[in-house]
């Protein structure tokens, strides 16, 4: 989706500043640059155009759809959606803030927040190419459970007045003219987009810049050092250590083929995988500004936990 901007950003990067390449300094400063201004994109254009589409679009029927329905279904119906879209773990905040702003319940949209970076069509064809396709099934199915178990869990828990920004209600105003009205409408949509970037950009710097680093500079060897072989408590370290990176699913499977090599058990690199996507510290700094340390602290120990267990399920059926 965005592969016109990353060879632009490369080609600036390494081309016009000359950084060496590949280098650990190069590499960190391609991906800070590439991913801040990707999510500034997203940031920006899906905001506005979820504010501006609740104008026009039923918001209040889909939620009442939603919500007349059995709970699981709404949970279902954002994890698979999570499945269709290209996005990372930062990437996915942008839309997950526009059904914030939409009113659909808490809970589903973290079904789709988490979906979204553990699997779409690229990552599952590079997994049928790695590993087969039982494990990519076996992968897909795990990540939707996830995605499902933890949004049901979440939205459980009442946890709505643990979310920061302010969804605010649009003018209800008429205008003889439609024009007039339509455009008061794309002015008062921007006006809450730029509202809520200015609360939250310096966060995606932080964030993707802290992902940044660690991007270029943490080797392999590092990971399969502290997790790799059999020791049970190998997927745990796993996790751990996949936590404070940050990456898409497409970009992190060839180091988990790496790892696998290295001699890595294929549950615990699967699960350093999902924790590297769905968990990243980068999520976490951008999320601090939209929702309460709480709420950031259960969502990630609810999947954490998840993940842990596909890393022992993976390792003891593989």
């Amino acid at each position: 989706m965005f592969d016109w901007w990353e060879n632009l950003s490369g080609f600036f990067v390494f081309e016009i500043l000359k950084f060496q390449k590949p280098s650990p300094l190069g590499d960190a400063v391609h991906f800070f640059i590439y991913d801040t201004i990707k999510i500034f994109i997203l940031l920006i254009s899906i905001i506005y155009l979820v504010t501006l589409l609740r104008n026009y679009f039923p918001i209040e029927k889909a939620r009442a759809y939603i919500s007349g329905k059995h709970k699981i279904v709404g949970h279902i119906l954002a994890a698979v959606f999570g499945v269709i879209t290209p996005f990372c773990s930062c990437s996915a905040i942008p839309l997950f803030l526009g059904f914030l702003q939409a009113r659909i319940p808490l809970g589903v949209t973290f079904s789709y927040l988490i979906s979204a970076p553990l699997s779409d069509a690229v990552v599952i064809a590079m997994l049928l190419s790695l590993f087969g396709w039982k494990i990519a099934l076996l992968y897909v199915s795990v990540g939707l459970l996830i995605a499902i178990v933890a949004g049901l869990i979440i939205g459980a828990m009442n946890l709505e007045k643990e979310v920061l920004i302010e969804v605010k209600p649009l003018s209800d105003i008429s205008y003889e003219k439609e024009e007039t009205l339509f455009r008061h409408r794309l002015r008062e949509a921007w006006d809450y987009t730029a509202d809520i970037f200015k609360k939250i950009y310096l966060y995606v710097v932080v964030g993707v810049g802290i992902g940044a680093f660690i991007h270029g500079y943490v080797p392999a060897d590092f990971i399969t050092n502290y997790a790799g072989g059999n020791a049970w408590y190998a997927p745990v370290i796993g996790v751990i250590m996949g936590v404070p990176m940050y990456s898409n699913a497409a970009g992190v499977l060839p180091l988990v083929e790496v790892l696998t090599q290295k001699g890595m058990l294929l549950g615990t690199a699967l699960s350093f995988m999902m924790a590297v996507v769905a968990l990243s510290l980068p999520e976490a700094m951008i999320l601090k500004r939209v929702l309460s340390l709480k709420l950031i602290a259960i969502f990630f120990g609810t999947v954490t936990l998840g993940i842990i267990g596909v890393g022992y399920l993976f390792n003891a059926i593989l």
